[in-house]
């Protein structure tokens, strides 16, 4: 899948209360997850970037109220940064504190903040990517100051969410996380049996008509990154809903196992045969040279039983023609 329609695909999916909810909830450990009202979640229009500095598609901005301890309540930004880049933006730190940065001069200018108040933006980054993410979390590291100078570089980090390095057992402890579902599937082979478990817990999850563009996204993200992968280049009836989806792949996965099954039968009956031959051989190889040269020795007997079939083939030749046991299989070491 092109990374464009990856970052489109994935832009749906993060548009849905639903995945913002399971993502932190299930991926991001701070207490304050918990006093986060997420009833009152509302997406954001993002077009504030200036045209230097060009926010991609699938940076996408959210408002959710926050509850303070002492009972008042005030709006926490998310800023969700879908990163499929290969490798790691070394930069990334300073990327995201720039985003933010004007995501607080658009609330200035359109008059959304007190003077000398703004609001909390949480960054996160969701990255796939095959190697592990080496980039600092934190602008300050990216700064070369000295101790004296230290007090004056910008304190900021972002929130990082590496899909491929999250523990299975974590993945297993949140099977109702719709995030956890989308990171086995973004990490599984497509015929590999959890992608059926994953879409079936999937297909549980989002019941109901409040999920129903919810599941055509995921219907789309099936599209581009499972099933195009089953059938390469092959022109297929595609499937309209999730349930059908968990029918073809079973059907493909059935067939997989079912390949495997027949290869293995079809390696266990060339590996008996080979060996069959290979019995036949020392056999009649042993009966011979016995005829020719009297009792075999030990060590003679113990080469004859590891020699590999081509091995013993020449030697059976070699019979014939030998004036000793020497010239047929070598001499003792």
């Amino acid at each position: 899948m092109s990374a464009l329609s990856h970052d489109s695909v994935y832009k749906d999916l993060f548009s849905h209360p639903a995945m913002v909810e399971a993502l932190l909830r299930g991926f991001v450990h701070e207490d304050w997850v918990e006093h986060l009202d997420f009833s009152t979640l509302k997406k954001q229009n993002s077009h504030y970037v200036s045209n230097t500095q060009k926010q991609r598609s699938a940076d996408i901005v959210w408002r959710v109220q926050l509850k303070l301890p002492d009972g008042s309540q005030e709006w926490l930004y998310l800023f969700v940064l879908i990163e499929f880049q290969s490798k790691t933006d070394p930069w990334m730190a300073l990327r995201i504190l720039t985003y933010v940065c004007l995501l607080y001069q658009d609330l200035i200018k359109r008059e959304k903040v007190k003077p000398g108040k703004l609001p909390p933006v949480f960054p996160i980054v969701i990255y796939n990517g095959k190697d592990t993410w080496q980039a600092s979390l934190e602008v300050a590291k990216l700064i070369g100051a000295s101790d004296s100078l230290r007090r004056w570089t910008p304190s900021f980090r972002y929130h990082m969410l590496d899909e491929g390095r999250v523990p299975t057992e974590e993945l297993k402890h949140l099977a109702d996380n719709l995030m956890a579902l989308l990171i086995k599937l973004e990490t599984h082979l497509p015929n590999d049996p959890a992608i059926l478990e994953t879409t079936r817990a999937l297909i549980g999850l989002l019941k109901g008509p409040g999920f129903d563009s919810l599941r055509r996204i995921f219907t789309t993200f099936y599209h581009h990154t499972i099933l195009s992968k089953l059938n390469p280049g092959q022109t297929i009836q595609l499937p309209e809903t999730l349930q059908e989806i968990d029918t073809m792949l079973a059907e493909r996965i059935d067939e997989w196992i079912e390949g495997l099954r027949q290869e293995g039968e079809q390696k266990g009956l060339l590996k008996g045969r080979k060996e069959g031959k290979q019995s036949t051989l020392q056999t009649t190889l042993s009966r011979q040279l016995r005829l020719r040269f009297g009792p075999l020795p030990a060590w003679a007997e113990t080469r004859l039983a590891e020699a590999p079939v081509e091995q013993l083939e020449s030697w059976v030749d070699a019979v014939l023609t030998a004036e000793n046991l020497e010239g047929v299989i070598g001499p003792e070491r």
